[in-house]
């Protein structure tokens, strides 16, 4: 089995589940040391009070072929971050992956509801819990990335810059929580450019995470019983598509021409001819702007 980032060490930051996880084993898939971390363990749940583990997750990644190492981590403290990012250069001396996936907001907003009518509280979390995050682990792990030319650093979002400009995303905290991920994206691609580096922003199209397949009350094996109810959701994807995509990046030699850009999961597959894991390659973004939003019936016909 090809393991292109063999010797390659990553962090992966909100590794616990959903997209965050999906990237940790691919990664691991194809040879790296990857670094998962998130507030869940199997000694102490986060606020979302759900059964997946940080350590789960290492597990995965080493049985993947990687090396999967927990390291438990809030990423609004930067005083975890700073001690992580020391544990990485100690143990590694490098660092040429960085994933910022860390969220933590599905608990906290409501659809449709305009900033008066919000929880004031809820919102203002989800900001510090997407942006802070984000900029804090950027902060200190980014001076051990530059320490030899050719890092990745992937901010992951929700909808393309493309999409998000002409789209309201559910309500303003989350619209902005989003868009400011994209933002920072072209910002550290600025920063890092010059550098050696490569910054650049990714999502996934509607992704089957734990969260979402228990919504609809599915598992993996049987996600399409869901479509009697929500007929599009035949477009959606496993977290392994999204991981892939980083994979492939990770291991790209001229990935510096996507510095800055805002990409996706299913834009990503046509560059480099990846699928997901049952050999599809779904368009999520493509469907979701000529299928759904245009009103038509749902038909993935073209579209994976």
């Amino acid at each position: 089995m090809s393991q292109p980032l063999k010797g390659k060490i990553a962090l992966v930051a909100g590794a616990t589940r959903g997209a965050g996880r999906g990237i940790a084993v691919e990664l691991g898939a194809a040879g790296a040391t990857v670094y998962v971390t998130g507030r869940s363990t199997r000694t102490h749940r986060s606020e979302y009070d759900r059964p997946e583990t940080i350590e789960d997750t290492a597990g995965l990644v080493t049985e993947a072929g990687g090396h999967g190492i927990a390291v438990p981590t809030d990423h609004l403290d930067p005083a975890q971050v700073r001690t992580l990012v020391d544990r990485i250069a100690d143990e590694q001396g490098r660092l040429d992956i960085l994933v910022n996936d860390i969220w933590g907001g599905e608990k906290l907003f409501t659809f449709d509801t305009p900033v008066w009518e919000h929880d004031l509280d809820n919102g203002l979390r989800i900001l510090r819990l997407a942006v802070d995050t984000h900029a804090i682990t950027s902060h200190h792990a980014l001076p051990l990335l530059l320490r030899h030319p050719g890092g990745l650093v992937v901010e992951m979002t929700d909808g393309t810059a493309e999409y998000n400009r002409d789209t309201y995303r559910v309500n303003f905290f989350y619209d902005l929580a989003k868009a400011s991920v994209l933002r920072m994206a072209f910002a550290l691609g600025h920063e890092l450019g010059p550098r050696g580096a490569t910054a650049l922003a990714l999502t996934p199209g509607w992704l089957r995470s734990e969260m979402m397949l228990e919504h609809f009350g599915v598992r993996e094996n049987n996600w399409r019983d869901a479509l009697d109810r929500v007929p599009h959701f035949a477009i959606s994807e496993t977290p392994r598509y999204v991981g892939r995509a980083v994979a492939a990046l990770a291991a790209d030699p001229d990935v510096a021409r996507w510095n800055g850009a805002s990409l996706s999961s299913g834009g990503l597959a046509q560059e480099y001819g990846f699928n997901d894991l049952d050999g599809s390659r779904p368009d999520a973004w493509r469907y979701l702007v000529e299928v759904q939003d245009a009103g038509k019936p749902a038909d993935t016909t073209g579209y994976r």
